[in-house]
């Protein structure tokens, strides 16, 4: 989107199974949960075999927002360290931009070019459907990347983060953790991204709901856009009109950066507080122990690379080995993990810096 969202598995070997390790390692979304192989480290070189074994030689234009954010440049990262695992991929990025009439131009000359698939991460899915429906018009099969298409004709397939499953993780951790102390009519707040996306929407839904669960409620929220400076600010209004915090949520570690600073400057310690996304700063918050970080939850960068496999395949008109259909399934969602002291030390290698 315009507003320079920052939105959030991992592919390991044949993109078949891979997928199926990534939907399926966290079946819950409990703080408990057990660690995959989450992240923003490039994947591993494919076996050849099956799938991965070279095959029809195809062109995969990509295009995604600017990466002026840890979370964005990952998944630019990703991207491009996927596509070079192949011999038979030609990756055709464009200029990553923030500005939504760019992004149409840039799509349009992939388009112009008659490349075989295409992977994009929209700055804003309602305003890219359109092109996205011309492309798919075109005959090029588009892989919809995090944030969706609205339409549906828009994308042979949508591969991304669980946000309303982020929430859930999230207050399950804060929850349970109140419940366990006796803490009675605690006061929870909230900082998410950017209230008016459907994204951010989903992960203070899932929050809410899983709060409800234990009998508690958010006392308070506000939307941060997702950049270190919002973060400070909006942490330092919510710590000043709250004199007495019982845990916090934030949407994402990029702005949870500033979030953290805020809560430093004020010497605030009588909270514990949760992130999101799955920053190796955020990480070594957590694994530190001296922070009122104790656990984020992902929504991994590293769907950008699964992303680039999904397209090779759709392009060659292949399925996923593991599965017994022949095609790529038209919808994958990523599981949302809990990383507290007690995990940290498997993600910390996969992490990205915010």
């Amino acid at each position: 989107m315009s507003e320079n969202v920052a939105r959030r598995g991992f592919l390991a070997g044949g993109v078949g199974g891979a997928v199926l390790l990534a939907t399926a390692a966290c079946t819950s979304n409990q703080p408990a949960a057990e660690p995959s192989a989450q992240g923003s480290a490039p994947a591993p070189a494919p076996a050849a075999s099956g799938n991965d074994q070279p095959g029809e030689k195809v062109v995969i234009g990509f295009s995604a927002p600017a990466a002026d954010h840890g979370w964005i440049a990952a998944i630019a990262k990703n991207a491009e360290a996927a596509a070079k695992q192949y011999s038979d991929v030609e990756f055709k990025p464009v200029e990553p931009t923030n500005d939504i009439n760019a992004q149409i131009s840039a799509v349009e000359s992939l388009i112009a070019a008659k490349v075989n698939a295409l992977v994009i991460l929209p700055n804003d899915g309602q305003q890219l459907n359109q092109i996205a429906l011309q492309a798919t018009a075109a005959g090029i099969p588009v892989v919809n990347l995090d944030r969706v298409f609205p339409d549906k004709l828009a994308y042979r397939t949508w591969i991304g983060g669980d946000n309303y499953g982020m929430g859930v993780a999230a207050g399950h951790y804060v929850g349970k953790k109140l419940k366990d102390k006796g803490v009675a009519n605690p006061v929870i707040v909230e900082i998410q991204g950017i209230a008016t996306l459907p994204l951010t929407q989903d992960r203070s839904k899932g929050f809410a709901d899983a709060l409800k669960t234990y009998g508690f409620s958010v006392t308070a929220k506000q939307d941060a856009q997702f950049t270190v400076e919002t973060g400070n600010k909006v942490a330092a209004n919510l710590l000043q009109a709250h004199k007495k915090i019982d845990a916090m949520w934030n949407h994402d570690d990029d702005q949870g950066v500033g979030v953290l600073a805020a809560i430093n400057e004020a010497g605030r310690k009588e909270f514990f507080m949760v992130g999101g996304a799955g920053s190796a700063n955020a990480m070594r918050e957590i694994q530190s122990g001296g922070s009122v970080l104790e656990a984020t939850v992902t929504y991994s960068p590293t769907m950008a690379s699964s992303a680039i496999k999904l397209a090779r395949l759709i392009a060659q008109g292949k399925g996923m080995s593991d599965l017994v259909e022949n095609q790529v399934p038209q919808s994958i969602t990523l599981a949302s993990e809990t990383i507290t002291k007690e995990n940290v030390q498997t993600y910390l290698p996969l992490g990205f810096e915010s």
